[in-house]
């Protein structure tokens, strides 16, 4: 096995990448930091060596534990202190890498994150926005998309304050307009979360809220940032993905099977393609906790090379972008 270079000091400061998080780890993970780092990203792999294998002449930080997708996460963290994702976190932490990026244990991703970085000042709870795709445009953002399954009007607002802070800073959309998920567009429709939520965010100051938005309406959505309680953002995003998913892969079988439809494909597909590579979540870049004082970027577990490539540029340029300092701005300004 190659010997792995050592991370020098003073260096650019690399995105951490949990080698032994994912499905697919450490292969397809190691696959897409190099592809990264080929692009000009620094990486740095974390994880056991004898795990890892070969590191394709990227650095590694070596630990001695991995935590697996199914362990209890606050439990696994807090047992595990030498696992990858506990140490991806330290290292930024530390002032030794940039971000960090993990396709394993989401649970155990955000408690690191949470307990090793700390939250940003001021932040109740931290929570997890993702894209949703708007064809020919930048993506819209849900937030939050599974870190909170109950939660308060107060942490909506601030869930929507810095669900608009990250689309300026990742999407570069100006004065981000906001909506709240509900079952239908009036105020008075929804749980008494989703009424209470409504006119907190109708009165807070700094957000351009449009008012209520509804599950059909979000692909694509009227708003820039679709604001949510965890539960129902990450069943709302499963359902989309799995849609999706199927709607794709329907049409697609249905090309070929007899001259005709062959036919078809041959001018429908040149046009499908790049809806397709849009709508697929490999090319999304992964999704972002935010709320704590770290970049940390967060990909789905089946993430392949691409999945991984495309989470550590994202990371990468939320860094650049200064997204942390855009973070608390958005939340002291509130």
């Amino acid at each position: 096995m190659p010997a792995a270079p050592a991370v020098e000091p003073g260096a650019i400061l690399p995105v951490a990448v949990d080698a032994m998080g994912g499905d697919k780890a450490p292969g397809e993970i190691v696959a897409g930091a190099r592809r990264a780092a080929d692009e000009g990203v620094e990486v740095v792999l974390v994880g056991p060596p004898e795990l890892i294998g070969d590191p394709l002449g990227l650095p590694v930080v070596a630990c001695t534990e991995v935590i697996e997708m199914h362990e209890d996460a606050g439990q696994a963290v807090r047992r595990k202190k030498d696992s990858s994702l506990v140490r991806s976190a330290e290292l930024v932490r530390d002032g030794k890498a940039s971000a960090m990026v993990s396709a394993g244990n989401t649970g155990a991703t955000m408690a690191s994150a949470l307990l090793r970085m700390g939250r940003l000042r001021g932040v109740a709870r931290p929570c997890i926005a993702t894209p949703l795709p708007r064809l020919g445009r930048e993506p819209a953002v849900l937030v939050d998309a599974g870190a909170n399954a109950e939660c308060t009007s107060a942490m909506l607002v601030q869930f929507a304050q810095m669900g608009a802070a990250y689309a300026a800073a990742r999407y570069g959309i100006a004065d981000p307009s906001v909506a709240l998920l509900s079952i239908g567009e009036e105020p008075s429709k929804g749980t008494p979360l989703v009424k209470e939520a409504h006119a907190a965010l109708a009165g807070a100051a700094g957000l351009r809220f449009l008012g209520n938005v509804e599950g059909r309406d979000l692909l694509p959505s009227p708003a820039d940032v679709v604001v949510t309680d965890g539960f129902t953002g990450n069943v709302t995003l499963k359902v989309l993905e799995g849609s999706l998913r199927f709607i794709v892969e329907t049409l697609f079988s249905v090309f070929g099977t007899d001259a005709s439809t062959m036919a078809a494909s041959e001018a429908l597909l040149p046009h499908l393609l790049p809806v397709a590579a849009e709508l697929d979540p490999e090319n999304t870049g992964g999704a972002m906790l935010l709320g704590v004082d770290g970049v940390c970027v967060i990909s789905h577990g089946s993430s392949s090379a691409t999945a991984v490539r495309n989470a550590v540029r994202v990371a990468d340029e939320l860094v650049v972008a200064g997204l942390v300092g855009r973070l608390a701005d958005a939340v002291a300004g509130a």
